[in-house]
């Protein structure tokens, strides 16, 4: 028997075009990320983000439809990238003060290490999230981050380390406000105070700062 004939057939290979769409739609989210964040939703080019992608527009178009659904999924990738590194944590089997000081903690390593991140959040509030209003994904995607927080709060209350009047949605906005205010302001506030708040030392005394604020709030 010829033995190139008894080689068995093996498992079938992905289709090729199947690759490539998933690879498209990556570097056209990466470019129109960079795109994005540099110029805001209204002055950003979709040609732009094609040539920088390497990809035709009319196959940008055919993946996100038009600008305002391109400019969505830039939204929902960004958030969905959060929401990912967040589930790393595995918050549900840490003690319950330790768990929320390493959500706040990640938080602002989170914010100081992606930029783009607050950018385009601020972009979509200026347009009072009217994208992010049209997405199916965004609630359930936060959803399992609250009810994780809540059960930290609830076994730290019981515990008798956490206040019980605690709301999980009003924490975690303040877990996100004291870094991304912060942030997205520290040029104007290091003018108004006459501080270089951008610099390392500065930085990383707001990180404990942000973690002694809210677990002191915690405390029953």
């Amino acid at each position: 028997m010829d033995a190139q004939a008894a080689k068995p057939a093996g498992r079938p290979k992905a289709r090729p075009a199947t690759r490539d769409a998933g690879r498209s739609r990556a570097a056209i989210l990466d470019a129109a990320t960079v795109e994005f964040t540099a110029h805001g939703f209204g002055g950003a080019s979709v040609n732009e983000v094609a040539a920088r992608a390497g990809i035709n527009k009319r196959m940008l178009y055919h993946y996100y439809g038009n600008k305002e659904g391109l400019f969505l999924a830039v939204l929902e990738n960004a958030y969905a990238r959060i929401r990912s590194a967040e589930r790393e944590l595995e918050l549900d089997h840490l003690d319950p003060s330790e768990g929320v000081r390493r959500l706040v903690l990640f938080t602002w390593d989170y914010y100081v290490e992606n930029p783009e991140f607050l950018s385009l959040l601020n972009n979509e509030n200026m347009h009072k999230a009217v994208h992010l209003k049209t997405s199916d994904k965004i609630r359930e995607m936060h959803s399992p981050l609250i009810d994780t927080l809540a059960a930290l709060l609830a076994r730290g209350a019981e515990a008798g380390t956490f206040r019980r009047d605690v709301d999980a949605v009003q924490l975690y906005i303040s877990i996100a406000a004291l870094g991304f205010f912060y942030l997205s302001n520290q040029h104007t506030l290091s003018t108004i105070f006459g501080r270089d708040l951008g610099d390392s030392a500065a930085l990383a005394a707001r990180r404990e700062h942000s973690a002694d604020v809210i677990m002191g709030y915690l405390r029953p």
